[in-house]
């Protein structure tokens, strides 16, 4: 635990939170200030600043978790679909330093925008950073 972290002091019970599915790696609850009705934030109770400190076995369980809170979320909302966002860094959206998973109800009609410019890769060039990548997995 961490004690300038607002997710640790959630986890310890020392900021009231709304829970909706909690075991003993895992505290779910909603967010406070929602994309969508039913958006859930994933938190593990162990402290990871973000996806590259995560455990293996914490990352394996993350998704399990993810999935039964969000097909709960689905028979709740009878939402179109969900997204399922993680952000690592300031540069990619990251506010909170402790990793965590929001589940997003979506609707084909909902105003929620999350959308980037497609890029495109010179000949070749799609390829070369794909093995170059490759070579990094460990």
């Amino acid at each position: 635990m961490q004690n300038d972290c607002i997710f640790c002091k959630i986890i310890a019970g020392e900021i009231p939170s709304a829970t909706i599915y909690e075991d003993e790696d895992f505290k779910v609850i909603m967010d406070i200030s929602p994309a969508a009705k039913g958006h859930a934030i994933i938190l593990p109770k162990r402290h990871f600043a973000d996806l590259y400190e995560l455990d293996e076995i914490t990352s394996l369980k993350a998704l399990a978790v993810a999935r039964k809170v969000a097909t709960a979320i689905k028979a709740e909302f009878r939402c179109d679909g969900l997204n399922l966002l993680q952000n690592n860094g300031e540069a990619a959206g990251q506010t909170v330093f402790h990793f965590h998973i929001h589940l997003i109800p979506r609707y084909r009609k909902d105003q929620v925008k999350m959308s980037w410019i497609q890029g495109e890769y010179k000949e070749g060039e799609m390829a070369s950073i794909a093995q170059a990548i490759s070579k990094r997995i460990i």
